[in-house]
């Protein structure tokens, strides 16, 4: 079993037996027949993943790894808020008249700001600092943006990255409102553990610790049977990740310059319904 299978089923064991729910509060999310979508929640949780060890990916059921690295680079390299930059359509249902999913996520990494050596957007104020200023405590990234919050067709979850280099190690917290359990967890864990291997490698360092932080940790209600089966199976060993050694650009990663070996996983036969 992968150790990020060992976290997923503490975690979601944890929601499940000491968790709060929300029944009968007042909900924003919904289902698609109107119902209110209500979850179970813990509150403050903090996941830990050593990229020295295994690249976190879960076995208990299949991860889209490379649709996950696919919006990772809608995000980070292009910066863009427009669906039709994004291959797959996973925030269609968000889409704006204008196509866009409005100053959110992309937008604000790619919003020019002023610093003493230089006009820099976020993405390069790191790279930046990684190589330049690699003891700074001010490594970090910020998508929440009050100013901008009601152009946003959604309020970014995944909002913030602190980096920090120790030694020639490049460690991260990603700091998250809110984790959908089921349809999220696994799949930003991986996208943030692509990350930090992409800028390590650029800036001549070694991927090291990706500490996950989750405010608002629940299982919606109509994804606990999902969970709970998930959660009786045995997981398989953790694949190999690669990347393409040669890329020295972080703007010149690829899709293709990934990849996952050996990767095995339960199949999944539930439906997903989707909380909007």
């Amino acid at each position: 079993m992968s150790k990020a299978d060992e976290i997923y089923r503490a975690t979601c064991a944890d929601i499940l037996e000491n968790g709060f729910s929300d029944e009968g509060l007042q909900v924003r999310p919904r289902w698609a027949d109107g119902t209110p979508a209500h979850t179970i929640k813990r509150f403050g949780v903090v996941n830990r993943y050593d990229l020295r060890e295994e690249f976190p990916i879960m076995t208990l059921r299949r991860t889209y790894w490379k649709s996950a690295v696919d919006e990772l680079l809608w995000i980070w390299q292009k910066k863009s808020n427009r669906i039709a930059d994004l291959p797959s359509h996973i925030w269609d249902e968000w889409a704006n008249a204008d196509g866009t999913i409005g100053k959110a996520y992309g937008y604000q990494l790619g919003r020019k700001h002023q610093y003493p050596e230089g006009e820099f957007d976020q993405v390069d104020r790191v790279l930046y600092d990684l190589k330049h200023n690699p003891a700074s405590r001010r490594i970090l990234t910020n998508l929440y943006n009050f100013d901008d919050l009601h152009e946003m067709s959604l309020y970014p979850c995944a909002y913030s990255m602190t980096f920090n280099v120790t030694g020639n190690v490049l460690n991260g917290i990603l700091n998250q409102r809110s984790q959908d359990m089921l349809t999220a967890n696994n799949w930003n864990v991986c996208q943030y553990a692509v990350l930090l291997h992409m800028l390590a490698q650029v800036s001549g360092l070694q991927a090291g610790e990706l500490v996950h932080v989750i405010a608002d940790c629940h299982i919606y209600d109509r994804h606990i049977p999902a969970v709970k089966a998930m959660l009786e199976r045995k997981g398989y060993p953790a694949p190999t990740f690669k990347m393409n050694g040669s890329v020295t650009d972080f703007y010149a990663f690829t899709r293709e310059d990934f990849q996952v070996e050996n990767y095995q996983y339960h199949p999944f036969d539930f439906e997903i319904p989707k909380a909007i």
